[in-house]
């Protein structure tokens, strides 16, 4: 609802009320005058009325110029460095699609956010050094080649590497750097920090990693104080609910660290984001509603004496009647075609133009491309106390492009570009390119003591050196001996346990250790009394930025629920997308701020690889180092709860993930093993890997681990036990996770009928492939060499588990897979392994026709 729905059915009484307003505001002042408003507010919130007032502002800036602080640098220089960052990013693009189409690249979306990161480099983003933590800084994705551009210009990139723009493998060939497509920390280690080129994943990561950060300071971990996180965003990509999903954590949790920039150029791929809407309406409405403070970046200098002029409020009108669509048509066309369209609307409009050339008109920036704007922008935002910061920053895409891609519908597909829109580009931003240089594309790099190249250094280095870089040093973090903490599972003495408990105990015991029990972060979505945990909200309490500010209804009870502020769990509720952000934060730790952590997040395991399995993915990519526990695991050990809760394929996508370690143990003693592996490989050894380990809540007898057990379930499978008589006929059976426990019973079910068995615990099919695939002797080639006869394979997973090893099997011996392929199914565990046939019976029965085919 905006003023214009309505017509006023009393022009004077609405005249004396705007005026006694006018009045009140030039008499008393601006705080007299909102308390006056809030007032009315308040009365007309009530039921007689039931109004509330609109949640969306005038369509212009937010800092008036009034309030502008000064410009702190060189905007001369500044301006030329942004243009020379222009050029080489799209002679980049050009030039790789030039010799090899199929590159890919993007043009336009750097084009609109140039200037938006320039001011940033120049004046806001610090790096880390002796002196200051560092901020985080999550790139558009799509600007990555302005990025580059800019390494190129401060020598940390050489004009070869911008020509292997997109071509990391061939430049290998020629002792060049590939520049990856978009920020990827695993393909360029030592520069990109975060991975943004999945989109939406980069928004939720920026708050959850700018909540980490308190987290990391109320712990008194590490003081993160006086550091920023900044994120630029497209607007388009707020459509993703990843994007959006945590907007009232960071104002719930006054996130005052944190500033997004949302480059709103008004287009998606394929054409306008909100063809008969505004975006930036629609975003401000949205985080202002959230909690955030919302800056509105709008128009350049350049209008500034266009609304002095404009007295009777003609032009915010003229906006608020534009949609984007009609927007988007106005960047493409020139000068002409907007004074006649959109000047030309109104007889008022007519008169603020009047006085100006087409060519004028045509420059008229929008806020995203004024430094000036941009740089008060930055510094309010920045200064903000309470709230996160939102600066909606109107842009255009392919700005500078002209003819050839600005504001076209087709612009974020421009790779080319042809002679002429290359002569029309270099003129536009006054570049000093001769025609020949400009069509063949030269980089261009100004001399090194040009006061060009002195600015951005020593601009730089104020901040405290180059960025984006990635750094990972830091302190080796000790883990105690394996018995110190998990002697009740390797020698569990036939002790009822699940797995789950067996975990949560270990947990319990690492949380004490005085050099390691700091750097934990146990991590879960609103399960932790679910998975037996609530015994650790006494011990170590969940974090809460303020506190605990109330009695809990269960105060009285040994596991009463515990906030703190130096609370060591994050309970992230009904949220696993943000549990994974979490982990991502805590899990690299290490690279972002020189400090290990360990990160331990337990969920349904139906509710990871398959719901934010593009979330690990991006944690993958990042070089994420921690545990995932996928609790409740397999299609048939949580019965009750039906196809959703039950898993069968987790396994199947964590393999795929080439630095991510999976594990299905069967018992306490095999996972204490993996889990002592993995800390030490990520805190001691310090390797990019993390580990996937899914448990069961299934009580059943645990056996003591076998001696000289520990290297075969590392490396994903051991001789568990054998049965029967050892002349005769014999079967190999091979069983994984809770599944082992029928291959048991199945096992001694055929010892009595005189059948000889020899039993494999796999505690991971997929490191048993990845041996495969890169050994000659292969470990499980190496285990079936110790048994004989046909080989049956059973997990709770789909059968394509158990078959990724079926290349690795011995010549001449049968191999069959049992699994959980279909959907779940509601009922008790017996009668869904029965129903999958992965029970006792149905192993026995396999292994019988088996033995019977192979004589």
């Amino acid at each position: 609802m905006n003023l214009n729905d309505f017509p006023d059915t009393n022009p004077d009484e609405t005249a004396e009320w705007r005026d006694a307003f006018e009045a009140l505001l030039a008499a008393e002042g601006a705080e007299r005058a909102r308390f006056i408003l809030d007032q009315l507010a308040h009365r007309a919130r009530g039921p007689q009325v039931a109004w509330s007032p609109e949640r969306v502002t005038p369509y212009v800036n937010t800092i008036p110029v009034e309030r502008q602080p000064a410009f702190p640098g060189d905007l001369a220089i500044e301006e030329r460095l942004g243009s020379l960052m222009r050029w080489n990013a799209l002679a980049m693009v050009v030039r790789a699609n030039a010799a090899y189409g199929e590159l890919g690249g993007h043009i336009a979306s750097y084009a609109s956010a140039a200037d938006l990161f320039e001011v940033g480099f120049n004046h806001f983003f610090h790096a880390r050094n002796e002196a200051h933590g560092g901020d985080l800084v999550f790139f558009q994705p799509h600007s990555a080649p302005g990025v580059y551009a800019r390494a190129f210009m401060e020598g940390r990139l050489t004009e070869t590497d911008l020509s292997f723009y997109r071509r990391e493998i061939t430049a290998a060939e020629h002792g060049a750097r590939g520049l990856s497509s978009y920020p990827h920390p695993w393909l360029m280690p030592d520069f990109w920090q975060f991975p943004t080129g999945s989109m939406g994943i980069g928004p939720i990561s920026s708050i959850y990693h700018a909540r980490f950060m308190h987290y990391l300071t109320h712990r008194k971990i590490l003081n993160c104080e006086g550091r920023k996180v900044w994120g630029v965003f497209g607007d388009g990509e707020m459509d993703e609910p990843e994007s959006m999903s945590a907007l009232t954590l960071a104002a719930r949790e006054k996130l005052d660290n944190l500033v997004w920039v949302v480059n709103c150029n008004l287009q998606r791929l394929d054409g306008p984001v909100r063809g008969n809407g505004r975006i930036i309406d629609e975003l401000e409405k949205l985080f202002a509603g959230a909690g955030w403070n919302v800056i509105k970046l709008v128009w350049g200098s350049d209008w500034d004496g266009l609304f002095a002029r404009d007295t009777t409020g003609a032009l915010a009108r003229a906006f608020a009647q534009t949609v984007d669509g009609q927007m988007q048509t106005f960047a493409a066309k020139d000068g002409r075609f907007n004074r006649e369209n959109f000047f030309g609307q109104n007889e008022e409009l007519i008169r603020l133009a009047q006085g100006m050339t087409d060519e004028q008109i045509d420059r008229l920036k929008r806020g995203g491309h004024d430094l000036v704007k941009i740089h008060a922008a930055y510094a309010t935002a920045a200064a903000h106390r309470g709230q996160p910061s939102v600066i909606l920053a109107h842009t255009k895409k392919g700005y500078g492009m002209g003819s050839a891609g600005q504001g076209k519908m087709t612009t974020h597909s421009q790779k080319k570009l042809d002679e002429q829109d290359l002569i029309e580009y270099r003129n536009r931003f006054n570049l000093p390119l001769t025609d020949e240089q400009a069509k063949g594309l030269a980089f261009y790099k100004p001399a090194d003591d040009s006061p060009e190249m002195t600015y951005l250094r020593e601009h730089r280095a104020r901040l405290g050196g180059a960025m984006p870089r990635r750094e990972t040093r830091c302190d080796v973090v000790p883990v105690p001996p394996i018995e110190a903490y998990a002697q009740f599972a390797l020698r569990a003495d036939g002790k009822e346990m699940s797995t789950t408990m067996a975990f949560v105990r270990v947990l319990g015991n690492l949380l004490k250790d005085s050099m390691l029990g700091p750097r934990i972060v146990p991590i879960v979505a609103d399960e932790a009394r679910t998975f037996g945990m609530a015994n650790l909200f006494k011990q170590v309490g969940i974090y809460s930025c303020v506190g605990q500010k109330y009695a809990p209804e269960d105060i009285g009870s040994v596991l009463s629920y515990r906030e703190a502020l130096d609370g060591q769990i994050l309970e992230e509720g009904i949220s696993e997308a943000g549990a994974i952000a979490s982990w991502t934060a805590a899990a690299t730790s290490y690279s972002v701020h020189g400090t290990a952590m360990l990160p331990f997040y337990i969920y349904y395991s139906m509710f990871g690889f398959q719901r934010v399995g593009d979330a690990i993915w991006a944690a993958a990519d990042q070089r994420a180092r921690g545990f995932l526990l996928g609790a409740t695991s397999g299609r048939t050990t949580l019965g009750g709860e039906g196809l959703q809760h039950q898993d069968g394929s987790s396994h199947l996508v964590s393999a795929t993930i080439p630095n991510c370690k999976s594990y299905d143990p069967a018992f306490a003693g095999e996972l204490a093993v993996i889990l002592d592996a993995g800390m030490r490989e990520m805190l001691v050894e310090q390797q990019d890997v993390f580990y996937y380990v899914t448990l069961m809540n299934e009580n059943y007898a645990q056996p003591d681990l076998p001696a000289n057990a520990a290297a075969g379930v590392l490396r994903g499978g051991y001789k568990f036990a054998s049965y029967g008589p050892q002349a005769g006929q014999r079967v190999t059976l091979l069983g994984s996770g809770a599944i082992l426990t029928e291959v048991i019973k199945a096992a001694q079910q055929l010892a009595q009928q005189g059948v000889g068995v020899d039993v494999l615990s796999i505690t991971s099919w997929s490191e048993l492939a990845r041996d495969g695939m890169a050994q000659a002797q292969t470990w499980i080639g190496q285990l079936l060499a110790q048994t004989q006869g046909p080989v049956i394979a059973a997990s709770d997973y789909v059968r394509a588990v158990p078959e990724s090893i079926r290349a690795f099997v011995p010549n001449g011996r049968s191999y069959s897979t049992l699994g959980t392929d279909d959907f779940g199914r509601s009922d008790t565990r017996a009668a869904l392994r029965a129903f999958f046939r992965v029970d006792a019976a149905s192993i026995q029965e396999a292994a019988l026709q088996r033995l019977a085919a192979s004589h």
